[in-house]
């Protein structure tokens, strides 16, 4: 076996990034889609101002302006299946190297450009923007450029990212995870000085410490602060599941009586991914009773705290603890057949109000808040919990 890792390093070390891809997923197979999932991360508040150092030591201030941008990227990721906290790291410290986090116009190319909120004037080029993205280079319009969210979603890129991989974002650069942060900001930035990214990696980390907490941080025996979600998803992949539609009073598979069942069951083959169908965080995760392996998730949904529930999970089906902020779409854990089941399948809840309250047709309340299916490379990057295999 040692021989055989052996080999698989000089491969690594003669070949280009796709072996490094390759080479990660034999050793680890969770290595590309964990790799960059740490936890989601919530804005906690911005500051007035922050002073951090560069890497070479230089004091850098920034202002609550600034700030904002940064916030702005941290809530663009968090939304972002895949990217995590890694990914927002990267995007901080190449927006940083790029404006110091400024939304710069840029009359000389674009004097209209001046017409849309900004932070100054920039004469890069034809650049725009926190990110100096080119309109000549696909990445957007002027007006879709001099707009924070734009640039920190084409940035990020991937399957939900506006410029479906031309330009290439973070997310549709393979194997970026296993790249060093600096080297993953110059893939996508493509600058004539690469080296500079890592410069500020410093002071990334300090504004991601200040502006985000954990999401279940608050003050004794009071509820968790759970931000309103972005987006509601299906928690199965599209063409995974047969619905059974059990919802209501049915006759029970196990005592013949007639009773009340209170979620709605989706077959599916074990180990099929089950995702969080919104952002939240999680309340409850490990076995209970009938429903054997339980993830519970509390959600703001509309302004209404809504709690989901996902069961008849193994015990090594679930990927995340009590405590864990999800993002919408996340790999929360595996289909199984633990508990009281007669197969493998999700039984799957939604009570608004709250867990304990009065459940609802899951499936059509999914439908009601129009959830969106997700495809398989959206599953395949979607967040985990470090340590499991996919």
């Amino acid at each position: 076996m040692k021989k055989v890792i052996g080999l698989l390093l000089v491969a690594v070390l003669a070949s280009p990034l796709a072996g490094l891809v390759g080479v990660a997923a034999l050793m680890n197979p969770a290595a590309i889609s964990c790799g960059s999932v740490s936890g989601s991360l919530a804005v906690s508040s911005v500051p007035d101002s922050l002073t951090a150092q560069t890497r070479d030591g230089r004091s850098l201030t920034l202002n609550s302006r600034q700030l904002t941008h940064a916030a702005t990227i941290i809530t663009i990721g968090s939304q972002t299946a895949g990217v995590g906290r890694d990914g927002v790291l990267i995007a901080i410290m190449a927006a940083l190297t790029e404006s110091t986090l400024r939304m710069l116009a840029n009359t000389g190319a674009y004097p209209e450009s001046a017409d849309f909120p900004n932070d100054g004037v920039g004469s890069d080029h034809d650049s725009l923007g926190l990110f100096q993205m080119r309109p000549v280079s696909g990445w957007g319009t002027v007006a879709e450029l001099m707009d924070p969210a734009h640039q920190a979603r084409a940035f990020f890129g991937g399957p939900s990212g506006p410029n479906a991989g031309s330009p290439r974002g973070l997310l549709d650069i393979a194997g970026w995870q296993l790249l060093d942060p600096g080297a993953a900001a110059q893939a996508v930035e493509v600058s004539a000085y690469p080296d500079r990214y890592q410069n500020f990696r410093p002071v990334a980390e300090s504004i991601i410490t200040a502006l985000t907490r954990a999401q279940s941080a608050s003050p004794a025996g009071a509820p968790p602060i759970v931000p309103e979600t972005a987006s509601v998803v299906f928690p199965l992949p599209a063409g995974s599941y047969t619905s059974t539609d059990s919802f209501g009073w049915r006759t029970d598979p196990y005592s013949g009586a007639r009773a009340f069942h209170s979620g709605s069951d989706l077959a599916a083959p074990a180990g099929t991914p089950i995702l969080a169908a919104a952002d939240g965080i999680v309340s409850f995760a490990g076995q209970r009773g009938t429903y054997g392996g339980l993830i519970t998730i509390d959600h703001t949904i509309d302004g209404e705290r809504i709690t989901s529930y996902y069961a008849h999970m193994y015990d090594d089906g679930i990927h995340v603890a009590t405590g864990d902020s999800v993002a919408a779409g996340q790999h929360i854990g595996d289909v199984g057949s633990a508990g009281k089941s007669t197969g493998p399948h999700l039984h799957l809840e939604i009570r608004p109000g709250g867990a304990g309250q009065t459940p609802v047709n899951a499936v059509e309340w999914l439908n009601k808040h129009r959830a969106t299916g997700l495809a398989g490379a959206e599953v395949a990057t979607a967040g985990c919990r470090p340590g499991k295999a996919q």
